[in-house]
């Protein structure tokens, strides 16, 4: 079998990847590791990508493998990058006897995902009025760093941690048909809002209805090619046709309940007998009384930022439907969150068992008939949308049944960035940034320059090899390839 070596800053091992398969590998470690791997550890991606990972990557996932309570093989999804604790890009599953709880495994902008909606414009009728139309989304969707104009009340607040999407729906943001196209209905049922705290509530006062910074967007796109014919009809994707898409999170509220419990999972550690490769993997015992609390303030930021995707999609609906008087109810194909934790049934050695799933920067991707998902899906299979960069391509993809036991369900989020942002920053400038995409015809509207340095393609992984990988592994279908038209930034 192929070998590839890869010296990795810390822990200070060789770590080296075999080829398994044409898209997938498997970390082995040299004699004398510090610390047994109790799980096998697995790469997925072409060798363009494995080749590309960097040392840190391939650490986080190695010490991700070290944990107790894994239920099987962890993962590094084909956009896999570094992050804090966990790759971005990796999933992970726990018993609930001897597993844990990672407030690394989840990450500070909890449930952080993707929505995607329809419109029966096509791009023609749009393309001469992109500027106004970007300029318009700007103005209805605030964007960047403390972003605020959203309801702030007390009671709106804790309305949004309890009910998520369901809030914003009564609240008279949308309809319940969005309901049934956001995975759990958009209200995580567990979550308890007694668990967040006054600095997390206080942060995320007026944040609903808002973008903030970072990787965060909302992009106005072209089915620019169908794949698969049959899975595009099913979910109402036309070549030609006009999406909306919205990438954001839980904002300030959900990276402070993140804080909040990293500080207190390692204070408690030792109480708990945890020794981790890395402090950044800060867990607690799934049925202990602090995994608990963390488990329901999680599941609170969760329902905030569904609550926050489904205001931004009414206000995306307003915006469009004031400037073009044709179009219809653009209905939802799809919300996901790719920052969760989710208590899910899987098989294990040939019996179904309930599990602690973990999914930092990967997205769930059900196959067709799994219970989850709504009648008028359930013959296709769950939507997966999946951002590129500002001027690249996106992709629709669709669950299909092989994933359940390749890495419990998950697929790619994105493309996966190649350089940090300090990097690109380096590298790019934003003004250059925008004029390339002006002179191809993508409309940039953003408040920060530098934050459009930050996301240049440049800096992204080639989402081609991506999904080439994704769906060579059998992780997912392809469905349809989105060509970028506008995109709003932080």
């Amino acid at each position: 079998m192929k070998k590839k070596t890869v010296a990795p800053k810390s822990p200070p091992l060789a770590l080296s990847l075999t080829r398994m398969s044409a898209f997938q590998w498997r970390l082995d470690l040299p004699p004398g590791a510090s610390m047994p791997m109790r799980a096998e550890a697995v790469v997925f991606g072409g060798p363009e990508i494995a080749d590309r990972l960097d040392p840190q990557t391939l650490t986080q996932l190695y010490n991700v493998a070290c944990m107790p309570g894994l239920a099987g093989r962890v993962c590094a999804m084909p956009d896999a990058h570094s992050g804090y604790g966990f790759p971005i890009g990796g999933v992970a599953a726990f018993r609930p006897k001897d597993g844990v709880i990672s407030a690394g495994g989840v990450g500070f902008d909890m449930a952080c995902g993707v929505r995607t909606h329809l419109t029966d414009l096509a791009a023609e009728d749009i393309t001469p009025r992109l500027a106004e139309l970007a300029e318009a989304l700007y103005a209805a969707v605030p964007s960047g760093v403390g972003s605020s104009a959203g309801p702030s009340g007390p009671q709106s607040l804790h309305d949004a941690l309890a009910e998520g999407a369901a809030y914003a729906v009564r609240a008279g943001h949308g309809s319940e048909e969005d309901l049934l196209r956001i995975e759990e209905r958009g209200t995580l049922r567990d979550a308890d809002p007694a668990q967040v705290s006054a600095e997390a509530l206080k942060r995320g006062r007026g944040q609903l209805g808002t973008l903030g910074s970072g990787n965060h967007y909302l992009e106005v796109q072209e089915v620019e090619e169908v794949l698969d014919e049959k899975l595009a009809d099913g979910f109402g994707l036309r070549r030609g046709r006009v999406v909306v898409s919205i990438h954001c999170g839980s904002r300030g509220l959900g990276h402070q309940v993140a804080t909040d419990f990293v500080a207190r999972m390692n204070a408690q550690a030792p109480e708990h007998g945890l020794v981790l490769a890395d402090r950044n993997l800060a867990c607690a015992p799934i049925g202990s009384e602090l995994g608990q609390a963390y488990f329901g303030a999680m599941q609170a930021a969760a329902n905030f930022a569904m609550a926050n995707r489904q205001i931004i999609g009414q206000r995306v609906r307003n915006v469009v439907q004031g400037l073009f008087r044709r179009v219809g109810a653009m209905p939802l194909l799809w919300d996901v969150s790719h920052n969760t934790c989710k208590v899910e049934e899987h098989m294990v050695d040939g019996r179904s068992m309930r599990l602690w799933v973990h999914r930092k920067g990967a997205t769930r991707a059900f196959p067709p008939g799994h219970p989850s998902l709504p009648p008028e899906l359930a013959p296709h299979g769950q939507p997966i949308p999946v951002g590129g960069s500002m001027g690249t391509a996106s992709y629709v993809l669709a669950g299909i049944p092989g994933a359940l036991a390749l890495s419990w369900g998950s697929a790619c989020h994105g493309a996966g960035r190649l350089m940090s942002r300090g990097q690109a920053r380096a590298g790019f400038k934003g003004k250059d940034v925008v004029s390339s995409l002006r002179s191809r015809g993508i409309v940039v509207r953003s408040g920060s320059l530098s934050g459009v340095a930050e996301e240049a393609p440049g800096a992204y992984k080639d989402i081609e090899a991506v999904i080439r990988a994704t769906t060579g592994a059998g992780l997912a279908a392809a469905v349809a390839r989105l060509r970028p038209l506008c995109c709003v930034k932080g």
